[in-house]
């Protein structure tokens, strides 16, 4: 049975894949070779890589002399890992992969497809005594949640690198939703998501002149690496009415 789908440049048809299963490996590189993904660039080397399959995720060996490959999950907001020259046999998390590889001034990438991943139920089993307290407790319902959802939608909707929108870009963003939303509304909900994640003291704590910088980009990172807030909550960002209608 295959477990990895591995989808070359420019793959124009399903017959173009390669498929390959648990315990198998594929080379990849500018030298082709007998059932492995040649890139044709002369910025790859003869030999770039290997991937190997295993169960639900795969494993990626750099034998490259001196470029890291960068592995992205297309889906996950910026979240990548990186594979350093020589590294073998790096396990690969993602269901959905794109490998990036640096090439005389190129970025060549290909996309690799593991199966779907399995859950466990995260109910308690009928476990005596109190329960964990939550990470982190946001309330999706409340204002600062929208204003946490505007600020990472960017990013959400597939671009990781997406600068983040200024504090008037997000007055707009939530006016459908929030008519009375205002400059000063969005900067306290900043400052409130700060204190509530424990990125800045609170008031109490705080010291006389103390500011936080960057604090946007620290929001939207913590939000985004720990999944705060997904694409399906982007929901909160939509008129009332037509959320009501669904």
């Amino acid at each position: 049975m295959y477990s990895i789908i591995v989808v070359p440049p420019s793959c124009g048809s399903v017959a173009e894949q390669l498929r390959i299963g648990t315990g198998e490996r594929i080379e990849f590189g500018r030298a082709e070779s007998g059932g492995g993904l040649t890139i044709a660039h002369a910025g790859v080397p003869r030999l770039a890589g290997e991937i190997a399959a295993h169960r639900t995720f795969w494993l990626l060996s750099n034998l490259s002399e001196d470029q890291t490959y960068v592995v992205e999950n297309p889906e996950g907001a910026g979240e990548h890992i990186k594979v350093a020259p020589g590294r073998v046999d790096a396990p690969v998390p993602f269901e959905l992969s794109r490998v990036t590889l640096p090439a005389a001034g190129d970025l060549l990438s290909f996309d690799v497809w593991a199966p779907r991943h399995a859950f466990r139920s995260v109910d308690r089993r009928a476990l005596d005594g109190t329960g964990t307290v939550p990470a982190f407790a946001l309330d999706r319902t409340k204002r600062y949640f929208a204003v946490l959802a505007a600020l990472c939608e960017r990013r959400l909707r597939g671009e990781p690198r997406a600068p983040l929108p200024a504090v008037e870009e997000i007055v707009e963003r939530l006016r459908p939703s929030w008519p009375k939303v205002s400059r000063s509304a969005v900067y306290w909900n900043i400052d409130y998501l700060a204190v509530k994640l424990r990125l800045r003291p609170g008031p109490e704590a705080a010291g006389p002149g103390q500011r936080t910088h960057g604090k946007k980009e620290s929001l939207a990172s913590l939000a985004l690496r720990f999944d705060l807030v997904r694409e399906d909550d982007l929901l909160v960002l939509a008129p009332v009415a037509s959320r009501a209608e669904r």
